[in-house]
């Protein structure tokens, strides 16, 4: 049987990086993109077999910024990535876009190649967030990219939101979410924002030049999107993800129901649905010099034990409001769930974290603030 297969595609450029992000990107320069789609293209190559075996359903373009490039810049990469991705199992095509950085051309260069599905960055509508988070845009500059989107025909738009900003007030988070709810986009991502290592954020923390609010507002923005969003036709379907019916994301599916996704590009992480996972070079130069020499990019790879396996495929699974069910869990690994977990299941439940049925396993609405807490119970020893 033609396995299932998720794409994603590194794009690992931006016009200026935003202070509290680690991922892995570039400052945006044509010859530095030229060298990355030389790169990328051999990268193809190398998995085509692979490619041609499996059935591609989803595929996404993240970054960085995908939509820093050039129109023609887009136009090389959608058709360099068509060229051993047949396009007639695709479902779902995402490009993630920021505010500002998308035109009509741009916009139609990605309808042509089957881009379906748009991700905006919009993380605020206030410019004084917007600019202490780094970002280039501004709050007017969401509404005409999005308005863009719409006249150009693009019906399934997503929204990114940050919450728990530094001097963000609980009313500035309701008016964002009122905001962007009055839009109506088909998907909405709310995000509490961390302080990664290695980021400017990160460092002015340590300073004590950032005062992150305190973990009590924390949990009233985190509670007013639970209350907000649903009372407005976004049924919750992840812990930080809402969607009008049917408009879930395909493709982080995947990635939750913890199936076999291949990664390209600078960064990029692969899973093969079962005990292997691997990752690439994060340095372009390194990236590009494995692929010049005809090598997989690797930076490092890992088999699986079967109890980690099973510890992510329950963590994964109880990141999703609908949870674990026990026969999936059987099916996978033919093993009762009940009895693999047993002690940490009635410990859970005690604590009124986790929800048990005969059924399956999801967190309770208490859990969902307390999730990382019952994660950390799967883990192996």
């Amino acid at each position: 049987m033609v396995q299932d297969l998720a794409l994603y595609i590194h794009v690992p450029f931006c016009r200026q990086k935003c202070y509290y992000c680690d991922f892995i990107s570039f400052p945006y320069g044509r010859e530095q993109v030229q060298s990355y789609l030389a790169g990328l293209e051999r990268e193809l190559k190398l998995y085509s077999q692979l490619l041609a075996a499996k059935r591609v359903r989803t595929l996404y373009f993240g970054g960085g910024t995908p939509s820093c490039l050039s129109a023609r810049e887009l136009a090389a990469l959608f058709a360099l990535v068509h060229r051993y991705v047949p396009a007639e199992h695709i479902t779902e095509a995402t490009v993630e876009c920021n505010p500002g950085t998308i035109c009509r051309e741009k916009l139609r260069v990605m309808k042509g190649a089957g881009i379906n599905r748009i991700s905006l960055g919009v993380q605020a509508l206030q410019d004084e967030h917007l600019a202490r988070l780094g970002r280039i845009h501004q709050a007017g500059d969401v509404y005409r990219s999005y308005d863009l989107l719409r006249r150009e025909g693009f019906a399934n738009v997503a929204f990114d939101l940050i919450f728990a900003l530094p001097g963000q007030s609980l009313a500035q988070w309701e008016e964002t979410l009122k905001g962007v709810i009055e839009l109506a986009p088909e998907h909405i991502s709310t995000y509490n924002l961390t302080f990664e290592e290695g980021t400017p954020f990160y460092r002015w923390r340590e300073e004590g030049r950032l005062v992150p609010p305190p973990e009590e507002l924390d949990a009233a923005m985190y509670q007013l999107a639970l209350e907000i969003l649903p009372a407005a036709g976004y049924q919750q379907y992840e812990i930080a993800n809402f969607a009008k019916g049917g408009r879930e994301c395909r493709h982080n599916l995947t990635y939750w129901h913890n199936e076999a996704y291949l990664g390209l590009g600078p960064g990029a992480h692969s899973y093969d649905g079962k005990r292997r996972r691997w990752a690439n070079e994060s340095s372009l130069e390194k990236y590009l010099a494995a692929l010049a020499e005809g090598r997989a990019p690797l930076a490092a790879s890992e088999e699986l034990t079967l109890e980690l396996e099973q510890a992510e495929t329950v963590i994964l699974a109880l990141r999703l409001c609908q949870g674990l069910a026990r026969s999936r869990f059987q099916r996978r690994f033919c093993q009762d769930l009940f009895e693999v977990y047993a002690g940490s299941l009635e410990k859970l439940a005690r604590q009124e974290l986790l929800e048990v049925s005969p059924q399956g396993i999801r967190l309770t609405k208490k859990g969902l603030f307390f999730a990382n807490r019952v994660f950390l119970e799967f883990l192996p020893a």
